[in-house]
């Protein structure tokens, strides 16, 4: 799947489901990617202030 399509999966993950906190690790094993391709994902919805670090380590969606 190409990056945008993969951004627009996640996105829609943490709208589906707005409580979600996953560590890097585990959402890479949830979404099947490997954790270079995640983490990129992730800081791209990081970087649209989507998501989220937490404190513990986790990725959130912002509030």
């Amino acid at each position: 799947m190409e990056f945008e399509g993969l951004v627009r999966r996640i996105r829609a993950e943490f709208e589906e489901m707005p409580g979600l906190q996953l560590t890097l690790r585990q959402a890479a094993r949830l979404w099947g990617m490997d954790p270079a391709s995640c983490r990129a994902v992730v800081d791209a919805l990081v970087g649209a202030s989507f998501l989220r670090w937490t404190s513990m380590g986790t990725i959130a969606r912002v509030d």
